[in-house]
């Protein structure tokens, strides 16, 4: 990234704070900063835990987004290229594919990322421009629930995290809502984007990356959970914004909504059993659709798609549906949340939450999805909650003439979309569960 001196500035100032905290591993014994949560990873899996570890590192310290995506790429860079039988973990699983030692692994990737801040304060390498983004409000609660099963991944500077060079800007944001344990939300958390962004046609058709990432995901995790004796499953939906194109692929009944204009806008639809197309699926493979307080597959599960639920497989499938929408400046917000929030709040009530705020507080958006948990909450939600607003423009500004005004090529279209669509990013980082 091409960055400004200012810019530049404030990385070296925040890279020298951080250093004065952070410390490379030191001795074996010595933990390091963070651990994956699996004890059990493989090959294909070290990426996603290497760039998890340290986004999740970084952005505790408040980092800005694109310096941790540099940092966190070059990291994983400098593992993925080291000799990784080092860290294998003996003795061999049975099937004879080795796994990889999460402590071990953790160590390395911290002392890469300290090289590199070290390196990084005395002579910055950023060459790629940055941009600003999308402004973001994030809040997610445990609310009645024993535990918190919710994950949400927020990665408003796709390109740099994966090193994606003369590309549209691409952002990533997902919610992800687990049942029966969270160590499937967690790996789709930490593994989906990194599928998406491996897929042959992630370039030319992203819809198609998506739902194939989700089902390489399913795939990845029925093996995991198979080998470990996990027993649960995740839904999930995912939101991908390259340039002024929109994307949306999910499973199960996690939801994205949009609001042009002040109006809600349906992009999805659930999948829940009592859709007549997900019944009629369901009981042609052999299964039932049951009422037993809810509509259920088999008399168990609520949803009838997700990752994971290896033991009501083909009846819940990890076949994602996606689709597309063109952003035309009109567009305010998008709110992404689990169905602990969609199942008390419905999309005008939301819309109304988001306005009655925003009118209470001169505009500031910073608190407007913790007003929405509490929406939820208040309405008699007792599930996790976990809500994401991703705005798409600046609600202070006068809404934009509507798209057949525009010249698509006359260039003050150009400027004035960037204007309306790209405004200051403020990240909350994930904690581990």
């Amino acid at each position: 990234m091409a960055v400004c001196a200012s810019e530049e500035k404030a990385f070296r100032r925040f890279l020298e704070l951080l250093l004065r905290d952070f410390r490379a591993p030191g001795a074996e014994g010595e933990p390091p900063p963070l651990r994956p949560v699996s004890n059990h990873i493989r090959e294909e899996e070290v990426e996603g835990e290497c760039l998890d570890l340290c986004l999740q590192h970084l952005c505790k310290y408040n980092a800005p987004f694109s310096l941790a995506a540099a940092l966190a790429r070059v990291a994983t860079n400098e593992v993925l290229q080291t000799d990784l039988t080092v860290l294998h973990s003996l003795p061999k699983l049975l099937d004879g594919v080795p796994e990889f030692d999460p402590n071990k692994l953790s160590r390395l990737v911290f002392t890469k990322l300290h090289e590199i801040c070290c390196s990084w304060v005395k002579d910055l390498p950023l060459t790629r421009q940055t941009h600003p983004y999308f402004e973001t409000s994030i809040h997610a609660i445990k609310n009645m629930r024993r535990k918190m099963e919710d994950k949400h991944v927020c990665l408003p500077d796709f390109n740099t995290l994966f090193n994606l060079e003369d590309q549209e800007e691409q952002s990533y944001f997902a919610v992800f809502d687990g049942h029966g344990g969270v160590d499937a939300a967690i790996y789709a958390s930490i593994h989906l984007h990194v599928n998406l962004y491996r897929q042959e046609v992630f370039q030319d058709d992203p819809i198609e990356a998506l739902c194939r990432a989700f089902r390489l995901t399913d795939e990845h995790f029925v093996q995991k959970a198979a080998r470990e004796h996990l027993r649960c499953g995740t839904t999930g939906v995912v939101t991908f914004i390259r340039g002024n194109m929109l994307y949306v692929a999910w499973l199960g009944d996690s939801q994205v909504m949009l609001v042009r204009r002040g109006q809600a806008v349906e992009l999805m639809k659930p999948h829940k059993p009592d859709r007549e197309d997900e019944k009629q699926r369901i009981e042609a493979l052999g299964g039932c659709v049951v009422w037993f307080g809810a509509w259920r597959v088999n008399g168990s599960l609520s949803v009838s798609r997700a990752i994971g639920d290896a033991e009501h497989k083909p009846y819940i499938c990890g076949d994602a549906d996606g689709g597309c929408t063109v952003l035309d400046g009109t567009e305010d917000y998008l709110i992404i949340a689990c169905d602990g929030f969609y199942d008390t709040v419905n999309p005008d009530e939301a819309v109304k939450v988001v306005a009655d705020h925003l009118k209470e507080n001169n505009g500031d958006s910073s608190m407007v999805a913790h007003k929405l948990v509490a929406s939820a909450r208040d309405a008699g939600s007792s599930d996790n909650i976990t809500v994401i607003v991703v705005f798409l423009r600046d609600l202070n500004v006068q809404h934009p003439p509507p798209p057949d005004w525009y010249d698509l090529h006359h260039p003050l279209f150009h400027l004035s979309f960037s204007l309306v669509t790209t405004t200051t990013y403020s990240f909350s980082p994930t904690p581990k569960v």
